[in-house]
């Protein structure tokens, strides 16, 4: 008897290698990715795409019973997140917490949010909220972890609890702290989106996709994080795989842009493609128009464009936003002895106002007034842009 017992102990009923136990880890571990990425994310955030009752409840039992999180509240989090980015109310900035903060100890800060009943109730509106969800996964969301945990040592004894502990880590250090804290920290971006967002990486594998935060950010309700052709977002690759066989509907995806040859005026057309891309927009002309004044301004000088402090370079995409006040005043004082730099980056300034101002017919005649003037500037890659600028039209699928 005594033996049966410590040979159980020691590896449960499945007497499982070294090499199985391995793969069961990173299966299991990458099944809880995908419930946050596909069905918390996805599907119940942004609604990108719908799932089917089949794989919906899959993944609505998998993340309860690996990581306890109730659907609703994580949602909420998410969305105000996206509301209020960057900002004071924003649950886990770090621009406002810090990086350690949110990296090191971003499961707080998501605990903290989900105290918040007024925002759960305003940000989690739609999920969820049948017999199943009242009365198990919400009302009793550490049941699951239990559960996973006899499931773990039934299958590989005193091994089964270091693979729940992993199991538990997995998504607070991945997604609260390495996403949340340095998708807004670290990283690349596409596109020059109000906030801090950053690519992670350009194949989204290990984190499923999530990798890809300023592509997100860029275009929220997509359910394909991948908008480069060297990048790879294996999130959407399952997805594709659940649309095959019938499990996922896609709803939405990022809209692709399109330049029209020839066009001497812009239309309606050109103002609906500049607003929906219009971080692409912000982007080519931090590109096109910002970095070649500035690069030869300096060379007129004497200088390189290293004289300036890269971050200084950075913070010209956005106007200095994220610079604190001797920042700024070290950015005017590049800009103060650099005239035609000033003037381009006026330019943005006003382009970005245009796309936050109300009313189609006012804002259709402000861009048809910035690029005539764009035009009549002189800066010949600002008129470069502003010809390129006009024929913007969001491309049919």
């Amino acid at each position: 008897m005594l033996d049966a017992v410590l040979n159980f102990l020691a590896g449960g009923f499945t007497q499982a290698g070294w090499l199985a136990i391995v793969v069961y880890t990173l299966v299991v571990t990458q099944l809880t990715i995908f419930t946050v990425t596909i069905y918390l994310h996805r599907c119940q955030t942004h609604r990108g795409l719908d799932l089917h009752p089949v794989a919906s409840h899959f993944f609505r039992f998998w993340g309860w019973a690996s990581t306890g999180m109730v659907t609703k509240e994580w949602v909420a989090v998410h969305r105000k997140h996206h509301a209020k980015v960057e900002t004071e109310e924003d649950p886990h900035s770090p621009q406002v917490h810090g990086i350690k903060k949110v990296f090191w100890d971003g499961v707080s800060l998501y605990r903290d949010a989900t105290m918040n009943q007024e925002d759960m109730e305003k940000y989690g509106r739609g999920t969820p909220d049948d017999w199943m969800e009242r009365k198990l996964y919400s009302a009793h969301p550490y049941w699951g972890i239990v559960l996973m945990l006899l499931a773990n040592v039934a299958l590989f004894g005193v091994v089964g609890v270091a693979i729940w502990a992993i199991q538990m880590a997995w998504i607070p250090f991945w997604a609260a702290g390495f996403v949340n804290g340095l998708g807004h920290w670290w990283g690349y971006r596409n596109f020059e989106s109000a906030d801090t967002a950053t690519n992670l990486s350009p194949w989204g594998v290990w984190i499923g996709g999530e990798e890809l935060h300023n592509n997100h950010h860029a275009f929220p309700s997509s359910a394909k994080f991948a908008l480069r052709k060297w990048e790879f977002d294996i999130g959407w690759a399952v997805i594709c795989g659940l649309r095959a066989v019938g499990l996922a509907k896609v709803l939405r995806v990022a809209p692709t842009l399109d330049v029209r040859p020839n066009v001497s005026l812009p239309d309606a057309e050109t103002l609906k493609a500049v607003l929906t891309h219009r971080f692409q927009a912000t982007t080519d002309y931090y590109r096109q128009v910002i970095v070649p004044t500035l690069r030869e301004e300096a060379s007129h000088a004497g200088e390189s464009i290293r004289s300036v402090p890269r971050r200084l370079r950075r913070a010209l995409a956005d106007g200095g936003r994220w610079l604190d006040v001797e920042g700024r005043d070290k950015l005017q004082a590049v800009l103060a002895h650099r005239p035609t730099l000033r003037t381009v980056c006026d330019f943005r300034a006003r382009l970005v106002a245009l796309m936050e101002q109300r009313g189609a017919e006012q804002s259709l005649k402000g861009l048809q007034q910035w690029i005539h003037e764009a035009e009549q500037s002189g800066i010949r890659v600002l008129q470069q842009f502003a010809a390129r600028l006009k024929g913007y039209s969001v491309a049919t699928r």
